[in-house]
C-alpha cells in the first residue's frame, strides 16, 4: 500500500470574501472528489479570502500510481481554473506497511 500526499496552494486573485472562496474551494474539492476519487480538504489558510490550501490523498498498490493521481489533480486543477494562480504544489509519497 502506498499513499500519495500533495499539498496545493492557491491564490483566487478575483475574490472578494470568505463566502465566494468558499463557493470556489466547494466546487473544485466536489470535482476531485468524483472524478479522482481523492481525500480532499482545506487545510490552511481557512480565513484568508485569497488564499487557499488543499490537502489532497490517494491510496493505491502501487507507488507510481499513487503518484499519477496526486499528479493529475495538480494538472487538472490548473487546465480546469485558469482564474486561479496556482502558488505551489508539493507531493510525497509514502510506502505503507
Amino acid at each position: 500500500m502506498n499513499i500519495g500526499v500533495c499539498r496545493i496552494e492557491l491564490r483566487l486573485p478575483g475574490n472578494q470574501s470568505l463566502k465566494g472562496k468558499r463557493r470556489v474551494i466547494k466546487s473544485i474539492t466536489t470535482r476531485l472528489r468524483n472524478d479522482y476519487n481523492v481525500s480532499v480538504a482545506e487545510v490552511d489558510n481557512q480565513d484568508s479570502w485569497q488564499l487557499a490550501t488543499l490537502g489532497v490523498a490517494s491510496v493505491s498498490n502501487h507507488r507510481g500510481h499513487a503518484h499519477e493521481m496526486v499528479s493529475s489533480v495538480v494538472r487538472f486543477i490548473s487546465q480546469n481554473y485558469p482564474d486561479l494562480e496556482l502558488l505551489s504544489s508539493e507531493i510525497e509519497i509514502f510506502p505503507g506497511p
